[in-house]
């Protein structure tokens, strides 16, 4: 036999031994075809690209990092800038100070409010009233100095008629004195006449000086009746004790 005889008798035998071995292989007792090893991995794209498999893409970023998701997104309220370990701003607002109560004072035109009535009892009487309208408390001294039209010096008070206190006006309370305008007989008085002007001045603690500014109460239209014989009360707390000089 010649060599080139057996070499060809060899590649074929050896064809025939691979075939058997993948007969084998392939086939099953029942002529199924099965599988000689485990299948290539296989992915499937979308229209898109993106993968249809259920199973999460490992180069894709975590569902609660990703853009636009709810857990990337900062809390409505927190301010932009807040640090997430900073404390709550629990301090209660402050309450505006309470105003400095006004200090007591000097009643006097600026502050109070003066009206002059003629009394019908007793006769040839005026009664003053003063009136505080100011913010605090405020002290009646002494009596009032009244000058009628054009008199140069005021009338003298009568000096029984002084109170155990100074009178105090809280705001809106008025204190009280009464003007013996003329002489109830006729016999007392003297150059008797008739003013349609009055000014009021108050003093200061002392009793002596005027202070602060004057007041000037209207009079009735045709005026009042004075004679010498004009004088005044000291300032009283109340009506009653003013009149009943």
């Amino acid at each position: 036999m010649s060599v080139r005889t057996s070499r060809t008798r060899l590649i074929t035998a050896a064809a025939s031994v691979a075939l058997a071995a993948f007969t084998m292989t392939a086939c099953g007792d029942n002529g199924e075809i099965k599988s000689a090893g485990p299948a290539p991995s296989v992915r499937f794209t979308s229209f898109a690209g993106a993968p249809t498999s259920p199973a999460a893409d490992p180069a894709a970023p975590p569902a609660s990092a990703a853009p636009g998701s709810a857990a990337s997104k900062p809390a409505a309220n927190a301010p932009a800038n807040a640090s997430p370990n900073a404390p709550a701003n629990t301090s209660a607002p402050k309450a505006p100070a309470a105003p400095a109560a006004t200090k007591p004072t000097t009643c006097e035109g600026s502050n109070t409010k003066t009206t002059a009535a003629p009394l019908n009892r007793p006769v040839n009487h005026m009664l003053l009233t003063v009136t505080n309208t100011g913010s605090g408390i405020c002290y009646l001294h002494g009596y009032p100095a009244v000058r009628f039209g054009e008199a140069q010096a005021v009338p003298p008070v009568i000096t029984d008629s002084k109170p155990q206190a100074v009178v105090t006006l809280k705001p809106g309370e008025s204190g009280y004195a009464s003007v013996n305008l003329s002489s109830t007989d006729g016999t007392d008085g003297s150059n008797g006449h008739t003013v349609t002007s009055l000014a009021v001045y108050f003093h200061g603690p002392s009793g002596n000086e005027s202070v602060g500014a004057g007041a000037n109460p209207a009079l009735p239209p045709k005026g009042v009746y004075v004679d010498d014989s004009l004088k005044v009360t000291y300032w009283q707390q109340s009506m009653d004790d003013a009149v009943s000089w």
